[in-house]
């Protein structure tokens, strides 16, 4: 699905940030290298960016950089922060999922001591697939399945998980962001999520976590 742009001389301007300090958060991966679009311009090539991922980004950055090294901060916003080590309690606790939810992902795949950053993201998954009301508890698990399998591939990249059904069969799809689809006939598409959107709201919430 197409998501709202923004330049990158509207964003320097927007953010009151220098063209130095951005590249240099993008050579730190602070910033992801995905999220610098080049698109044709009647002034030749110009880069943007996802709109809302990257105000929310510099914002947060802004905000800690004073308090943080540019590698403490690479490692608040890696794709996969190795550091996340979650007990139950400590999920529950924080309000970070929904305990429901997390009884229904510990039936499905298991209980552990601790939960890491991938665990919790499957967890917001399967929260918002259901949430949805178009997606039933059972067809969740082999969302969650598929995700076990395949996230991996897409880890650093714009990804998103879609849920097609025809005749009353559902199968769920991970794929590059902003890749086209075409149904066949009779297929309907009940579901698509924004697995990058989920990811950086994730990392919010663990960030406000160490305050």
């Amino acid at each position: 699905m197409d998501e709202e742009l923004i330049s990158k001389k509207e964003l320097l301007r927007v953010m009151g940030i220098s063209y130095g300090q951005l590249y240099r958060w993008k050579r730190k991966n602070i910033i992801p290298e995905e999220w610098f679009i080049k698109k044709s311009s009647f002034t030749g090539q110009e880069t943007f960016f996802p709109k809302k991922l990257i105000i929310e980004r510099i914002a947060k950055i802004m905000d800690m950089k004073d308090d943080l090294s540019l590698d403490d901060l690479a490692e608040k916003f890696s794709s996969n922060p190795t550091s996340v080590q979650l007990t139950r309690e400590e999920i529950l606790s924080n309000k970070l999922i929904n305990e429901e939810i997390l009884s229904i992902y510990e039936d499905t795949a298991g209980a552990v001591q601790n939960y890491n950053f991938e665990n919790l993201l499957f967890m917001l998954v399967m929260e918002e697939a259901l949430v949805s009301g178009n997606v039933s508890l059972d067809e969740t698990a082999g969302i969650l399945k598929n995700l076990k399998d395949n996230y991996s591939k897409f880890t650093g990249k714009n990804a998103e998980l879609i849920f097609i059904r025809k005749l009353g069969v559902g199968i769920s799809i991970l794929l590059q962001l902003d890749g086209e689809i075409y149904l066949e006939d009779k297929a309907k598409l009940v579901l698509n999520l924004n697995i990058s959107k989920i990811v950086e709201q994730l990392k919010l919430k663990l960030i406000e976590l160490d305050k």
